[in-house]
């Protein structure tokens, strides 16, 4: 199967870019293995026009389809291998299936590492919340807890102290604080607790309290994660030659998003920027103008 361009990653990035490369008329393809974190985010409330705030799924979903009446394509695929072959690049899924295309746009994301806490997954972006710099806002002046891992989770409390002076952090894996986060945390009044969360009451989207290995039970209706590690997802870049930071993001020039290797462009997550929903769409059309470009020359 043969394309003008291939896209890895149906998130935001991607999708975005599909949109853009459609209404240049290009044959294109997007190569998702669904699942990614925006997929997870029951609302969003920065986003331009939806003072209200919008899923991530309904977002993807008319993304996508506003991508296919433009011609898209869009398979639910697993790449496992990329490879450059003379002027184009041969992506092999899992299934044995093989897609060659002119241009290739990385828009692989990053995996949270979540706890594995039933009742977890519909509260994400309702009451539950991973970044400070999108959902601060929510918890302004309330109660909340940071469910987190030593220093990450530390950082994570620091941080919302900006929005709220009534904060528990629960150290949830036990993982070594440094002393200068511990003394800030003492400093600003932030209750800490250092054992697991064993239980989440939920109610559908709405976080009611957790229950920890004590046996305690604490009430709580707003919390952030922040249990670090990560995942960029920059497996298949790192197979192309592309260069990375040593946190693993692709790095790309950024006006165009193209990477160090010629025909390779990155967007979104898995690259080096503050990781925000309205940015990631913003590097997706940005990278397929310049895709665009590419195909003209």
């Amino acid at each position: 199967m043969n394309y003008d361009c291939a896209i890895v990653g149906g998130g935001f990035a991607g999708v975005q870019a599909a949109i853009q490369l459609g209404r240049y008329r290009h044959s294109v393809v997007v190569l998702d293995r669904e699942g990614g974190r925006s997929s997870l985010c029951r609302r969003y409330h920065n986003l331009l026009g939806w003072p209200d705030g919008v899923s991530g799924p309904e977002l993807l979903r008319l993304g996508r389809r506003q991508a296919e009446e433009l011609g898209v394509r869009f398979v639910r695929a697993d790449i496992g291998r990329a490879e450059r072959r003379g002027d184009s690049f041969t992506l092999h899924a899992d299934d044995g299936t093989v897609y060659r295309a002119r241009r290739l746009l990385l828009a692989t994301g990053v995996k949270d590492r979540l706890p594995d806490l039933p009742g977890l997954l519909p509260c994400l972006g309702l009451t539950i919340f991973i970044c400070p710099d999108c959902d601060g806002y929510e918890v302004r002046g309330r109660r909340t807890l940071v469910i987190g891992s030593g220093d990450a989770g530390a950082n994570m409390a620091l941080t919302l102290a900006y929005w709220t002076n009534d904060l528990v952090y629960v150290n949830h894996e036990g993982k070594a604080i440094s002393p200068d986060r511990m003394e800030q945390i003492r400093h600003l009044g932030i209750e800490y607790r250092e054992e697991a969360v064993i239980r989440l009451e939920t109610d559908g989207g709405e976080l009611l309290g957790i229950e920890l290995q004590s046996g305690d039970r604490m009430p709580f209706n707003r919390a952030f994660l922040a249990l670090g590690g990560n995942e960029v997802k920059s497996e298949l870049a790192v197979q192309l030659g592309v260069a990375v930071a040593d946190n693993r993001h692709i790095k790309v020039d950024p006006r165009t998003k193209l990477t160090n290797v010629e025909h390779v462009w990155a967007a979104g997550d898995v690259t080096v920027h503050s990781e925000q929903a309205i940015i990631a769409m913003g590097d997706g059309a940005q990278a397929a103008i310049w895709m665009h470009k590419s195909l003209l020359s």
